[in-house]
């Protein structure tokens, strides 16, 4: 194996995350014992900014897999490849993270197929080791390592979700939306408007979140706010911002879209 720069893996500089409730200090404990951790929660609702928040935190390396539907063990894990010299293996970002002692961070885990998540199995129970079948190699899991998953039970099909033989393997932190004057703050600090104007951002959102099953999949998040913030600070009028980031994205039926503007314009006309 070449040596690895875990350099390229670090958080160089701390990441804005505003807690919410107690996950900062509960998530120090699950790492301290190296439990696997499972994060669910609506899609951009700071999951992902959570995770890098507490590999900066830890000091520790954070590499992160995007996971989908097409996505092979061989993906996570690594393969051979053919070169001018011959065949190589080159690990896969679950067998790197494995190897160097990084957290290693499955989003959207289930849009991987079941048969590609079962590989992580035997890293979330008392072996914390990974076997690289085609290698014949069995990796035993750095003292540093760590799993993380998140996935969005609220937007899962009875196809798409994950087994009780994974779920069971997993602690888990239950994420949402922030309190409205939380996550006001939150927008304001992270698009640069002012805060009268993130309130209303606010409002718009909580509006539409109201929507979620009565014609909405899927709420405005708070990552789309921030969107129509940055917007807005660029100079985009108020309504066009939230028209582009807030609600075109969410829905195509004309009927919902004229809540949704409706809903914009109540604030912003």
């Amino acid at each position: 194996m070449t040596d690895i720069n875990i350099d390229q893996y670090r958080i160089r500089q701390e990441p804005y995350y505003r807690e919410t409730a107690s996950e900062v200090s509960l998530y120090v404990a699950a790492y301290g014992a190296r439990l696997p951790v499972m994060l669910k929660g609506p899609t951009g609702c700071g999951k992902s900014r959570f995770v890098e928040f507490m590999a900066w935190k830890l000091g520790r390396p954070l590499i992160t897999v995007a996971c989908n539907e097409d996505m092979t063990a061989s993906d996570l894990i690594g393969r051979f490849l053919l070169d001018k010299e011959g065949t190589k293996w080159q690990d896969g970002p679950l067998t790197t993270a494995a190897r160097i002692g990084a957290i290693c961070y499955l989003d959207e885990v289930v849009e991987a197929r079941q048969d590609t998540t079962v590989v992580i199995h035997p890293l979330t129970d008392h072996r914390r080791n990974l076997p690289l079948d085609k290698k014949g190699e069995l990796i035993q899991a750095h003292a540093d390592f760590q799993l993380v998953i998140s996935y969005n039970p609220g937007y899962q099909s009875l196809m798409k979700d994950l087994k009780q033989s994974t779920k069971q393997r997993f602690a888990a932190l239950d994420f949402d939306y922030p309190e409205a004057e939380t996550e006001a703050e939150i927008v304001a600090r992270e698009s640069g408007v002012d805060a009268k104007t993130a309130g209303k951002l606010v409002q718009i959102a909580h509006r539409a979140r109201n929507l979620k099953g009565h014609g909405l999949d899927e709420g405005i998040s708070t990552r789309l706010l921030v969107y129509a913030g940055q917007l807005i600070i660029k100079g985009v009028e108020p309504v066009a911002a939230c028209g582009m980031t807030l609600v075109r994205p969410l829905t195509d039926d004309p009927d919902m879209r004229d809540t949704l503007d409706a809903a914009v314009n109540t604030f912003f006309a």
